[in-house]
């Protein structure tokens, strides 16, 4: 990333509860961070025309708070400071105040975000940006103490009031960095053929990075940075190579016995803030959650190891029983906060645990549950250091007689944990975020087998289609009390048409395939810029911000142009339609630079460049039984597979003319050319590798 060094207000970086009785204007919000905020004694706004206007009538800069309602230390700088009047008075008379759902409007966040790493090279929230009324940005920073904050508020009042020149330099260079980021991409018509030894240098530098002691990526605090382990699944698919296959597995592994996983309710938190994967960071969200079904399930077809199953499987019904709605969607994350404190809601002191686990300190040592507490205050995280059939060798155990044990004892736990005061679920349910979970039930469906989860799959889409799909293609990003209030991002697009595809792909629903395409298309024509090949995060026809920014990086969430690259390169498989494909490819040409120069952080770019240096097949599945041999022939790992098929039409190009009557064939192309047609599942399997 390049890094600019803004010195001119340089003296501000250095510097860094009374109940209200009245309801401030964020009680009407749609959000529930922001509804959290209304018994704060400022001022806020809401991001709107109204308060940009007040800030250039009363020429007082913007103070921009951003955060999300899972977030730690966004309630902890909230009780700290927004809670007390005399912090409150200091914010209302010296700026126009205005708080942010990260979640629900990523396209401030981004701009914000940026700025905050080109001035300190870092970021996180909650964050705090100041910005002139227009929203240029002078000066951007994440917590502070109440003490810090106070002075910092002075300093920059003083700086706008006193060095106002200053101030809007600082604030025009700050958003040329920002607009300047763009100008890193490789703005080229010509199309880049991406070799196989480009791909294999793709991972030699993503395995450098690699922890193959602990998994994931080297250092701490660990993300489940999923693409990452995706993209090593898929180079072990294409080359044999081992070194992929275990780092993966590690991962995998060490995170499922870690602390990030609750071993009682399923689920994985956020991140873990050691190098271990055993000192979670409370939060679950739904994307993270999501996205590693999908990744257990991938490494289940290739290793039927009944504990990633168990993963997805348990994974699934926290999911179900934490995050579900009425209405059909998901909710967005759990807080890592109850009225107790951090992470108190999962945490066990060792006389409670035993007085439940039982006495004989077996269970206690699985869970390295200990009298002075493996966290703070005596509490004890439970993790494991071994699989339970490790375990059970370990102890002279049968692997029955012990796993029967552990989750008989695990039912109990929980229970008795579910009488705590439970963390709070932010209600807010978001289009992308609900194609994820699209995408990770029909994941887990061709993996396990279980059919609930197709029908779960399905509802989730039709939900979608009923409540955020406009007739044009147009999608909404959130549903909240029965109501939608913003326009879509790509990133809702992208996962929306990815997640229409892979359903298609396990159901031969072309309903599916057909909305995808729709989205796609009106994707297209809103939101790609054909200057540097790839698309805008925002429409060109929503409101303008600062600067209308393209999301390349892929980082806990894969970039929303990284999965429209994606699924762009499938679509046009699937339509014989070498338009999409020529996108896709050109996003990759434009993007290539940066992801051979940072790889790790591109990890979703890496697999598409692993579909183009490699190759993939068409398979098409057609006949009567096309729904029951479709669901055998994907228990097996197949990246390189674009899967279509039908049981009595041939309502799609490639489909034509492969219905035979009284037998359901399995025709395995390559740029359309097939080989011989065979019945059995074994024998097409065969001709994909």
């Amino acid at each position: 990333m390049i890094k600019y060094f803004f010195p001119i207000l340089l003296f501000i970086v250095f510097s860094a509860c009374n109940n209200a009785v009245k309801k401030n204007r964020l009680a009407t919000a749609s959000s529930l961070y922001l509804q959290e905020h209304a018994d704060n004694p400022v001022d806020w706004h809401e991001w709107n025309d109204e308060a940009l206007n007040i800030a250039k009538k009363e020429n007082k800069p913007l103070l921009v708070s951003i955060g999300y309602a899972s977030c730690h230390w966004c309630h902890v700088m909230e009780k700290e400071s927004f809670m007390d009047t005399a912090v409150a008075r200091i914010m209302n008379e010296n700026f126009v105040c205005i708080k942010v759902d990260r979640e629900e409007r990523p396209d401030i966040d981004n701009i914000y975000m940026y700025a905050c790493q080109l001035i300190s090279g870092g970021g996180g929230w909650p964050l705090n940006a100041f910005a002139l009324p227009d929203g240029k940005p002078f000066f951007v920073g994440t917590y502070y103490s109440k003490s810090g904050w106070i002075s910092l508020l002075k300093d920059i009042s003083k700086a706008f009031r006193e060095k106002h020149d200053l101030v809007v330099k600082q604030a025009d260079g700050l958003t040329k960095g920002i607009a300047d980021e763009e100008l890193s991409f490789g703005k080229t018509d010509s199309l880049v053929m991406v070799s196989k030894s480009v791909y294999q240098n793709l991972f030699d530098s993503v395995y450098l990075k690699t922890d193959t002691v602990n998994g994931g990526l080297k250092g701490s605090p660990k993300f489940p940075m999923t693409a990452v382990t995706e993209f090593l699944l898929q180079h072990y698919y294409f080359t044999g190579n081992k070194k992929a296959l275990t780092a993966a597995l590690t991962t995998l592994d060490k995170m499922a016995l870690g602390g990030i996983y609750d071993h009682l309710d399923g689920g994985f938190a956020r991140y873990a803030t050691d190098n271990e994967w055993r000192i979670p960071h409370f939060e679950k969200m739904l994307y993270d959650n999501a996205q590693l079904i999908s990744l257990y399930a991938h490494a289940y077809q290739i290793t039927k190891n009944d504990l990633y199953k168990t993963i997805i499987t348990e994974t699934i019904s926290f999911v179900e029983r934490n995050l579900s709605s009425p209405y059909g969607g998901y909710y967005s994350s759990l807080n890592a906060d109850t009225e107790d404190g951090e992470g108190e809601f999962y945490t066990w002191k060792e006389p409670d645990f035993k007085k439940i686990a039982g006495t004989d300190n077996l269970l206690a040592e699985y869970f390295n549950v200990s009298p002075t507490g493996n966290w703070n205050k005596g509490n004890n995280i439970l993790f494991a250091n071994y699989s339970p059939e490790e375990f059970a060798a370990l102890k002279n155990q049968t692997p029955d007689q012990f796993i029967s044990l552990l989750n008989k004892t695990k039912k109990v736990l929980l229970e008795e944990r579910n009488k705590r005061k439970r963390p709070a679920a932010d209600t807010k349910i978001l289009t992308g975020w609900n194609a994820m979970m699209i995408k990770a039930y029909s994941d887990a469906y061709i993996a396990t087998g279980t059919e609930d989860y197709l029908a779960k799959a399905i509802i989730i889409a039709k939900f979608l289609e009923k409540n955020l799909l406009g007739n044009d293609g147009s999608l909404r990003r959130n549903f909240k009390d029965g109501k939608t209030s913003i326009n879509g991002f790509l990133d809702d697009y992208a996962w929306t048409a990815y997640a229409f595809i892979k359903l298609y792909s396990v159901s031969f629903d072309t309903n599916w395939v057909t909305l995808a395409k729709q989205i796609t298309e009106h994707a297209i024509k809103n939101f790609y810029g054909k200057d540097a090949g790839l698309f805008y995060y925002t429409a060109a026809n929503d409101s303008k911000l600062i600067v209308r920014k393209m999301e390349i990086n892929d980082e806990a969430i894969p970039s929303s142009n990284s999965i429209m690259a994606n699924l762009l390169y499938s679509l046009g498989v699937i339509y014989d339609d070498s338009s999409y494909n020529n996108i896709s490819k050109r996003m990759l040409s434009s993007t290539l630079s940066q992801v051979e120069l940072f790889p790790v952080y591109h990890a979703q770019w890496c697999s598409l460049a692993g579909l183009f240096s490699q190759g993939s097949y068409e398979v098409m599945v057609m006949g009567k039984d096309a729904i029951a041999k479709n669901k055998e022939l994907q228990k097996k790992y197949l990246p390189d597979c674009v899967i279509m098929g039908e049981t009595d039409k041939e309502d799609l190009p490639l489909l034509e003319n492969k219905l035979t009557e009284n037998k359901t064939l399995i025709y395995v192309c390559t740029n359309k050319v097939c080989k011989k047609p065979v019945e059995n599942v074994s024998e097409a399997l065969a001709q994909v590798k």
